[in-house]
């Protein structure tokens, strides 16, 4: 059954689990009994240093890499992610950093690349129309469907690369530094679509470095630590406990450079990002 077809989820339920997912490449373990799960009308933000197996994480979920032992389970069923192709075929959609559009078609052919709808021949008007729903569903700020990617800013090209993982609406998506350089009104416009998301039933994983944008929008935090899980939080924990998880220092330790920075600059630790 393709992602089109599938019935989507219901708010709760659901949608990924990971039970002891190790990942080696040669000698090194990227990963290692990596446990996660992900329901549907969730947004868990995935964090964690340079190194700490976030990406390797995300290509396995998306059929990039396959993992060296463990199971992966999508929606009650244990699967195997051969290929990018099943991974999106079965309903798991991702959203690299680099995006993969072509500045130089517009936002019509960059949603169906891959993907034209042409029986005989190329459905333009179909293809547009449903371009402009997908777009809609999203409140997106696009001013036309035919406006080619290279003019337009780094907000809405992120609209239409999400707008493009819609397409076989997926039950999971997976967005990897969604707000990266991006400025203050873009992302403010990205994170709104990624509660967009959530409020439609997906359920989505984010990775990101900027902890701002993760409290804003994530049910859950998960922190990943030399390719271990090493903590889950809820979006109020404190910079303390994220920190010394995220780095793996004691608290005293955090505590410690927090109180000198402190006395250093005058500024509280919670100023901090």
């Amino acid at each position: 059954m393709t992602a089109q077809a599938a019935k989507r989820p219901e708010q709760g339920e659901l949608v990924l689990s990971l039970r002891g997912i190790s990942k080696h490449f040669g000698a090194v373990s990227a990963l290692t009994d990596i446990e996660l799960d992900v329901h549907a009308g969730e947004v868990v933000a995935l964090v964690g240093d340079n190194g700490a197996g976030k990406s390797t994480l995300i290509k396995v979920l998306s059929g990039v890499h396959q993992p060296s032992s463990g199971t992966i389970s999508f929606r009650g069923k244990e699967v195997t992610l051969a290929n990018p192709a099943m991974a999106l075929d079965l309903g798991i959609a991702t959203v690299f950093q680099d995006l993969a559009l072509c500045e130089n078609l517009d936002v019509v052919a960059n949603i169906f690349l891959g993907r034209e709808l042409k029986p005989y021949q190329l459905d333009e008007v179909s293809m547009e129309v449903r371009a402009w729903t997908l777009l809609n569903e999203l409140s997106a700020r696009i001013p036309s469907v035919r406006d080619v990617v290279a003019s337009l800013s780094g907000g809405q090209r992120q609209t239409v690369a999400i707008a493009r993982s819609l397409l076989l609406e997926p039950q999971l998506i997976m967005l990897d530094e969604p707000t990266a350089a991006l400025g203050v009104a873009q992302t403010a416009e990205v994170l709104n679509l990624i509660e967009r998301l959530r409020d439609r039933g997906h359920g989505v994983i984010m990775i990101s470095h900027n902890m701002e944008d993760v409290r804003a929008v994530a049910d859950r935090i998960v922190v990943l630590r030399l390719g271990r899980n090493n903590g889950v939080f809820t979006p109020d924990a404190s910079n303390h406990d994220l920190v010394a998880a995220i780095t793996g220092a004691t608290e005293n330790a955090v505590s410690r450079r927090a109180s000198r920075r402190k006395a250093e600059t005058g500024i509280q630790p919670e100023d901090q990002p």
